[in-house]
């Protein structure tokens, strides 16, 4: 398959759904339907690794690497995106090999990615000038993709979301891993709407700071039109407890659609918190990006079998 796919983007539907818990109100909300971009590279992840990869062509890169944890929605894509245009990967993961592989990295290993392992102590440098020339002499010369995938290219991926969603809405939301994706929309937005992130992380407020240098970077602005959420990681990332569970569970009743609870769940959950608390304004429509990263559900029903040990109801 030709890489010039990524000169178009998919079309995914708008569509208006329901929460639990939210009584009838007069706010509209409008999901985006990222999860249905593509079959593998999913959500956000193309339009973040869109210009990464269309710029390793033009520079005659035949090796991409990247760095994630090990149920990493980036990793997951950044492999599909390398067996289906032809170019070798190399994921450098979190921690210790373990056997079997978890969903996630055996199909990134299906998928012809090589997998190297740095113990959490290196992983912390994994910037450092040290950890990318021992990779440079292990693996040779590569295109280096950030951890999320999130650079000025990503950026600029992502301010195309905004094309096929319009100009009707109030409020864009959208949630925040390492920030990239929300960057990109206030980039898109170029200051008009209003724009929430809900981190996953937690502590989440560091991520002002990545954000507002990623739009800088990409745009030569700093914009004010936006703030984060940060009280909705239900204890960092990848945790979730049964209050969590419970809303996805609900939520997939209603609207027939299939949620993670890493990244849109939580996001989604915070949504209806707010809408309880009066939070938007009166007939506010808001725009909610689902991002997609699906194929960690099966991980994340291995690790919590107690909370998602539920049928599926989609």
């Amino acid at each position: 398959m030709t890489i010039d796919l990524l000169s178009q983007n998919p079309i995914t539907p708008l569509q208006e759904i329901k929460l639990p818990g939210v009584e009838p109100s007069d706010v509209t909300i409008l999901l985006k339907r990222l999860d249905l971009t593509h079959p593998q590279i999913s959500g956000n992840k193309w339009y973040k690794l869109k210009y990464n990869l269309l710029f390793a062509k033009e520079n005659s890169y035949d090796t991409l690497l990247s760095f994630g944890g090990a149920y990493s929605n980036h990793i997951h894509a950044l492999a599909a995106a390398g067996n289906i245009f032809g170019i070798k990967t190399i994921g450098v993961i979190r921690g210790e090999l373990h056997q079997p592989l978890n969903p996630t990295l055996r199909s990134a290993s299906e998928n012809g990615m090589i997998l190297h392992y740095l113990d959490r102590n290196s992983y912390r440098r994994k910037n450092a000038d040290e950890i990318i020339e021992s990779l440079k002499e292990m693996f040779g010369n590569f295109y280096l993709i950030p951890e999320g995938g999130s650079n000025i290219l990503a950026v600029k991926g992502c301010t195309e979301i905004l094309k096929s969603i319009g100009n009707n809405f109030d409020y864009i939301c959208a949630p925040c891993g390492t920030g990239g994706t929300l960057a990109g929309i206030i980039c898109g937005c170029n200051n008009s709407k209003k724009i929430i992130g809900f981190p996953v992380l937690k502590n989440g407020q560091f991520l002002y700071k990545n954000i507002s240098e990623l739009v800088y970077n990409f745009s030569g602005q700093y914009f004010s039109n936006w703030k984060l959420q940060t009280e909705y990681h239900f204890g960092g990332y990848a945790k979730v407890n049964s209050s969590l569970a419970q809303f996805i569970f609900e939520f997939e009743k209603l609207n027939k659609i299939e949620l993670e609870p890493i990244y849109t769940g939580k996001m989604l959950f915070g949504i209806a918190d707010l809408i309880s608390k009066k939070f938007f304004e009166a007939n506010s429509v808001i725009t909610v990006i689902h991002t997609g990263g699906l194929q960690g559900l099966k991980g994340i029903r291995m690790r919590y079998p107690f909370l998602f040990g539920i049928c599926n109801p989609v």
